[in-house]
């Protein structure tokens, strides 16, 4: 009998660890032949700790379960969920990126291999470097930290570019609110971004690779680590990439904890041991990267993807998706709702179908209001434009954006004044200083929302002004996607704002 815990940080955090440390006392004690297996999440946060159980070859899951639940799951008398794959948030998904994550333990590479791994960087490693390329452009790849910039063409200059070095860096600054999926497949499954790097190193011509992880994820920089030295012991990594003869190898950086560092340059900056500050582009790093060498800079998703794409075919993932958004995106449900979790599905699913079924509404069973999908920097989208489908033309149409598709929800309590504040706020605490319209406009949008709020009726055609300087003037993508917040606040909801002009009056 094997029994799975998860060791990820959110299911430790409702107490998985108690739960784990009770089932071997309690096995021990009734001497019982049983090991229990620390995996990853299944991403259904609201059952965690989801303790599955297989017998028989058969997962059957209980969820939440609690140290004193630990008897009665061991008698067979605790209620069980079934299998996880019919729980309706799981089996309504289309697992591509995530399919491993909670299945298997995270550090072991047999299990890995066993669940379809290593598949396609065996394949790769029988390509030309400018096949790997052409494969991932093939596919419609896009940037899953935010840009949704093509993954191909960055792979294509890096690798067409002359160079005595080149590198792969994996953005795992994952600051986003509301975001932690690259938390989630860095502890549930590290075997699958070694892969996508050693592949991108391949098809590239890199032969060195840094996993950039911010501070506050000390579980995840653990499990890296450690996949990485198993990788390298193992052959997966070094001087000849599973007997190859061609060489990749990597290892773990830490991040300071300052949210633009998840802008690439400034990643790139404190990799190299600066401040984290915007560089001006051009020059681009894909020709004047990490050490002014040629490099990679992709998200963990968009690296974790890739041994997929390897695996089944470039033309499977791009027959997922609509227009221009091709493939799956892990969406990650966050806020004021019932079950929280990462959903991964394919482009295209109403937004509304998102928050109201998937999602089950909000936690508070009142209505939604408003939804910021792409993080600290998104749009609040209002419940009129829940039909718009999850793409990236389609929410930037609508004037908003997916990010690294995080889903906040909130119910009709909330103020969209002070959640607009709150936006050049954490622009101001953020800004690096290193641009005018970021550092000083930030902290003027503060003091115009203040006017506001004290019923100053120009206050608002000001703060428009100050916007449009902003997105138009700021180095990075920091100052330049603050407006969307402020703006969609502005304009979908300006009840909030007028009611502090009434009050005033």
């Amino acid at each position: 009998m094997r029994i799975y815990v998860p060791r990820d940080a959110a299911a430790k955090a409702l107490g998985a660890d108690e739960v784990a440390a009770a089932l071997a006392a309690e096995v021990t004690k009734r001497g019982l032949q049983a090991e229990i297996v620390r995996n990853g999440t299944r991403g259904m946060i609201w059952l965690e700790p989801l303790v599955e159980i297989e017998d028989g070859g058969q997962r059957r899951a209980f969820g939440p379960v609690t140290a004193a639940d630990v008897p009665a799951l061991l008698d067979g008398t605790l209620a069980s969920l079934g299998p996880v794959e019919e729980i309706p948030f799981f089996a309504r998904q289309t697992r591509l990126t995530f399919a491993r994550c909670g299945l298997i333990d995270p550090l072991s590479p047999a299990d890995y291999e066993a669940h379809g791994g290593l598949k396609g960087l065996r394949r790769a490693l029988g390509m030309a470097p400018g096949e790997i390329v052409a494969e991932v452009t093939a596919s419609g790849l896009r940037g899953r930290g935010g840009a949704g910039f093509p993954t191909g063409i960055k792979w294509k200059t890096v690798a067409e570019a002359t160079a005595d070095r080149k590198y792969i860096v994996c953005n795992a600054d994952e600051g986003d609110s509301g975001t932690f999926a690259d938390r989630m497949i860095m502890e549930g499954d590290p075997f699958t971004l070694i892969e996508g790097m050693a592949i991108a190193g391949i098809g590239t011509g890199a032969t060195k690779g840094y996993v950039y992880i911010r501070s506050e994820y000390p579980d995840a920089i653990e499990v890296m680590s450690e996949a990485i030295r198993i990788a390298r012991a193992s052959g997966l990594l070094g001087a000849s990439v599973l007997g190859s003869g061609r060489a990749f190898d990597m290892e773990v950086r830490t991040g300071a904890g300052a949210y633009v560092c998840g802008e690439e340059t400034s990643l790139l900056n404190s990799l190299e041991g600066k401040r984290g500050i915007v560089r001006a582009k051009p020059p681009l790093p894909a020709l004047e990267g990490l050490f002014g060498r040629p490099t990679v800079v992709n998200n963990v998703l968009s690296l974790a993807t890739v041994p997929v794409i390897f695996e089944r075919g470039a033309a499977f993932y791009a027959d997922f998706g609509i227009g221009r958004s091709k493939g799956t995106m892990p969406i990650q449900i966050a806020g004021n709702v019932k079950h929280g979790g990462l959903f991964e599905t394919a482009f295209g699913l109403p937004l509304g179908e998102l928050v109201n079924d998937i999602a089950g509404g909000t936690a508070s069973g009142r209505p939604v209001k408003a939804v910021q999908v792409g993080g600290p920097l998104g749009a609040y989208i209002p419940v009129s434009q829940f039909d718009t489908p999850f793409g990236y033309e389609e929410f930037d149409q609508k004037g908003g954006l997916i990010g690294h598709a995080g889903i906040v929800v909130f119910d009709d309590t909330v103020d969209m004044l002070k959640m607009a504040r709150f936006a050049m706020e954490f622009c101001a605490v953020e800004s690096c200083g290193k641009c005018t319209p970021c550092r000083i406009g930030s902290v003027r949008g503060v003091e115009t929302i203040d006017r506001i709020a004290a019923g100053d009726p120009a206050a608002a055609v000001l703060l428009t002004d100050l916007c449009d300087t902003m997105r138009d003037g700021s180095l990075c993508a920091l100052g330049g996607f603050t407006p969307f917040p402020v703006m969609s606040a502005l304009r979908h909801f300006p009840d909030d704002f007028a009611r502090r002009k009434e009050a005033a009056e």
